[in-house]
């Protein structure tokens, strides 16, 4: 957010013009999420945002739950999303806030707007209520109830608030303007009658505020100064300021609205979200495959690949769509710095080198990264039984080396960090499947050119047979095959990508992979980047996820 060498965008435009005039004298941002589900990419762009300029403007940011419908709010969610946060690197002034902090401040202004002659009981039903609204090109028309007497509404918002009025009879609406042009003015609604038990309050309550009520309060009782806000909300800012201009609030926040995060490729719609989950397209919240925040932490992408990619977005006043490309650049580019290698065989093949005595354990050094000296130096037990990877071998020997830079009958390849080897001959089970290679290795290879004549088509990686890592490697790829899954009237379950996941078992990694911690990243070689996956794996049988292959799969 502070780089220098990037113009200032609007937002923080307005910020320098606040402090510079004295509008305020410190900034305070806030990151308010629902918890009705996991936070996904989309919210990253607003957390990196609302942080951002609080740290760039020495202000504060206040982490508030917006936790006015019980209906579909779990403390779950509440977890999930301090969770991401956190590992997204953010740290919150204060304590942990919630609207449900400020249920009897806002009950009690609620009561002042009916005292004031500026809101009302209002007993039409849902139907009803669109029907009186309008429309785009028509007024509205006034509830018959609304000119009831305070007294009245007063005595029916206390039955509401206490249980004794049936969900639907009754709400508590504004009194602004039937006629606006906006219909977010007309007579909004204030509270509803749910009779549902919160997740904090418990039983309390019967009624419970609308998002728009609550919103701009909190932000005012909090001391908000810039309650920055996706496009969709801009309708709203109105009747945001409607009732901070209407109410004795301690602080007068403004709202400003900037263009969301649309990743193609992508959903992040809750609601479509919560249905993979529930339908079981998914494994959860925290699948790989979800665009969730929790499912990218458990797919190995860093959280510096998160903030670097939103950083680099342009804070706007429209919505567009970002090449998922853009996002993957970002993740490959960190873990090409940061990630140490490892070799891992994901379809092995048995070679028999028959020059290497039985039992013996040539210890190799190999660099943890090839431009990280800090990261050290790993072993790699040779033997006389290696394994490489199947595809690394064709028993066509009159395969160009153009065509084929891997192990022909024959011919040289050389092993990564070890000897130049030969392959001699090959053997094939009853179905004629290859199951075992003959070859030998050149002595003297390691690290030095082979001798005149020998001249090796590739490098190809590998793993000890006998002192290896035996483990299951998850290749993940896009949840959808279309850019726009959910665009028009289309179902987007039909584009989920049945090449999103393929499972390979009897995968062979380097010894030291046994030591492989959650968080831990790894380049494995010709492969791509990997972790370990935080929910299957075990002591005795680690699981690998793959994090992004090595180079973009999906260009056009």
């Amino acid at each position: 957010m502070a780089d220098d060498s990037k113009p200032l965008n609007f937002i923080q435009q307005i910020i320098t013009r606040d402090l510079d005039e004295g509008t305020v004298n410190k900034v305070v941002t806030r990151f308010p999420p629902e918890p009705n589900g996991y936070l996904h990419i989309g919210h990253a762009k607003s957390i990196c945002l609302n942080f951002g300029l609080a740290a760039q403007f020495g202000g504060a940011c206040n982490l508030r739950f917006d936790d006015t419908n019980p209906e579909k709010e779990e403390d779950e969610y509440v977890q999930a999303i301090i969770e991401d946060v956190r590992w997204l690197g953010f740290q919150w002034d204060g304590e942990i806030r919630y609207a449900s902090n400020y249920f009897d401040q806002l009950y009690a202004w609620a009561q002042q707007l009916i005292r004031e002659g500026k809101a009302f009981v209002c007993e039409l039903n849902a139907e009803q209520m669109r029907e009186y609204r309008g429309t785009l090109k028509e007024p509205g028309k006034p509830s018959p109830m609304r000119d009831r007497p305070a007294e009245e509404s007063l005595a029916l918002l206390e039955q509401m608030k206490n249980g004794q009025i049936d969900e639907g009879r009754m709400t508590l609406r504004a009194k602004i303007d039937m006629a606006s042009p906006n219909i977010n003015l007309r007579d909004p609604v204030l509270y509803r009658i749910k009779k549902r038990a919160h997740h904090r309050t418990g039983d309390k309550w019967n009624i419970y505020p609308s998002y728009d009520f609550a919103h701009g309060q909190e932000d005012a009782i909090e001391g908000v100064t810039h309650s920055i806000c996706t496009l969709e909300f801009a309708a709203n800012r109105p009747l945001y300021e409607w009732f901070i201009e209407n109410l004795p609030v301690p602080s007068k926040p403004h709202q400003y609205e900037f263009g969301r995060l649309n990743l193609n490729y992508n959903i992040t719609s809750k609601r479509k979200l919560k249905q993979l989950v529930d339908e079981n397209h998914v494994d959860g919240w925290n699948d790989p495959r979800m665009p969730t925040i929790s499912g990218l932490r458990r797919r190995g992408v860093p959280p510096e690949a998160i903030r670097n990619f939103c950083d680099s977005l342009a804070v706007a006043k429209t919505d567009g769509v970002v090449d998922m490309a853009q996002f993957e650049h970002f993740i490959r580019d960190d873990l090409n710095d940061n990630a140490a290698r490892a070799m891992c065989v994901l379809k092995p093949l048995k070679v028999t080198l028959t020059n290497v005595p039985e039992g013996e354990v040539e210890m190799l050094s190999a660099p943890c990264h090839p431009n990280r000296d800090d990261l050290g130096e790993r072993q790699l037990p040779f033997t006389r039984e290696i394994y490489i990877d199947r595809e690394d071998f064709n028993e066509d020997s009159s395969l160009s080396r153009k065509k084929f830079k891997r192990l022909v009958p024959g011919e040289w390849v050389r092993l990564r960090g070890a000897y130049v080897i030969q392959a001699n001959d090959f053997v094939k089970d009853d179905s004629g499947e290859i199951v075992e290679i003959i070859a030998e290795i050149i002595p003297g290879t390691i690290g030095e050119d082979p001798p005149e004549g020998i001249r090796p088509r590739g490098v190809i990686h590998w793993v000890s047979a006998t002192e290896c890592v035996d483990c299951e490697v998850h290749l993940y790829d896009r949840l959808f095959s279309d850019p726009s899954p959910e665009a028009g009237d289309r179902n987007f379950l039909d584009f989920i990508n049945p090449e999103s996941l393929q499972i390979l078992q009897g995968c062979k990694g380097e010894i030291g992979l046994a030591e492989a911690g959650v968080g831990d990243h790894y380049q494995f070689e010709r492969e791509g980047y990997f972790c370990l996956d935080s929910g299957y794996s075990s002591a005795d049988k680690p699981v690998f996820n793959r994090t992004i292959g090595l180079r973009d799969t999906w260009k056009s």
